[in-house]
């Protein structure tokens, strides 16, 4: 009867727990954790939005919010580590929490033996990542009113172009086009009608295009007309071409820790190590680390520049 009741209380919290991380839209995801020193540290960042949003969350990086998010944080769950690892064993959980700083769930804690730090971690957290795919997450969009927008712009605008109007026949009427008079005393005519302008868009009111001088001292002809620069901006592909993008199809030759991929040279260009995670691995491109994974069909290649969290896609046979 005991067990009975603690299963039934298991299983109330699960729900009730998966009813509250219904109620928000986005999970956020911190690209620098406050235990780490360097942005995406371990691909930290990188493997917890993977996990997010392979679970059916709107995943986002902390500074690449949506502008729905950025104007109300509290559409969305923060997620910060639970780090208690010590010298031999990674130990870390994820925690959600709201807004306000407030933690609506806390999850199982994950662990690792490992010694490198990259692998020990990821192991760790997808361990602990077990428990929040456990609660079926499913958004439910609630339905608020709707706000009616009263604008007086246009009846605004409308009323400045009527005064504007009259104000310019008003003056039409009081100040003629053309004035003339004919007395004894004095005889004068005034035509004030405009007069259209010569003036060419984009050439000099100082100077002409083309200047030419035919006089019986002097005959010239001098054209001024910009001449285009024979020079030719350099082609993205010369400039990135070591870059992810620009490198065509790989070809997977199978190693024991993962594959190497080469090009149709061939040329051995990135390699990828296994990882506890199907179709993930850690990937070293020349001086840049990241993680390659398989998401809805496509290979994407997710590493650190700078201070930016990149994501390049990759054309991958195997």
């Amino acid at each position: 009867m005991r067990t009975f009741l603690s299963l039934v209380t298991i299983v109330l919290f699960a729900l009730n727990m998966q009813a509250q991380l219904n109620d928000y839209k986005y999970v956020i995801v911190p690209k620098k954790f406050d235990d780490f020193k360097n942005t995406n540290q371990y691909q930290t960042s990188t493997l917890i939005k993977y996990l997010f949003s392979n679970a059916g969350f709107n995943a986002v990086y902390d500074d690449e919010m949506p502008q729905e998010l950025a104007a109300n944080p509290c559409l969305g769950l923060k997620v910060k580590l639970d780090n208690q690892s010590s010298m031999f064993t990674t130990k870390t959980g994820l925690i959600l929490a709201d807004c306000t700083g407030k933690s609506i769930f806390l999850s199982q804690e994950g662990r690792s033996r490992e010694k490198e730090y990259k692998i020990s971690y990821q192991e760790a957290i997808s361990q602990a990542f077990k428990s929040i795919e456990a609660l079926n997450y499913e958004y439910s969009e609630k339905n608020e009113p709707e706000t009616v927008t009263l604008s007086y712009k246009n009846d605004i605008k409308d009323l400045n172009e009527e005064s504007k109007t009259e104000n310019t026949a008003k003056n039409t009427s009081e100040q003629p086009m053309v004035r003339q008079e004919a007395t004894v005393d004095n005889q004068s005519y005034e035509n004030k009608e405009p007069i259209a302008s010569n003036y060419v868009k984009g050439a000099s009111q100082t100077e002409s295009v083309v200047k030419q001088v035919a006089t019986t001292e002097e005959q010239s002809y001098e054209d001024k007309t910009p001449v285009q620069s024979p020079m030719v901006k350099a082609t993205d592909k010369t400039v990135n071409a070591k870059k992810p993008e620009d490198l065509g199809v790989l070809y997977a030759q199978e190693l024991p820790t993962g594959y190497q991929l080469v090009d149709s040279s061939p040329k051995i260009v990135m390699t990828l190590f296994k990882t506890s995670i199907k179709e993930m691995y850690a990937a070293k491109f020349g001086d840049i680390n990241g993680l390659v994974f398989k998401r809805d069909g496509k290979w994407l290649f997710d590493y650190t520049e700078g201070q930016a969290l990149i994501q390049k896609e990759l054309n991958i046979r195997f």
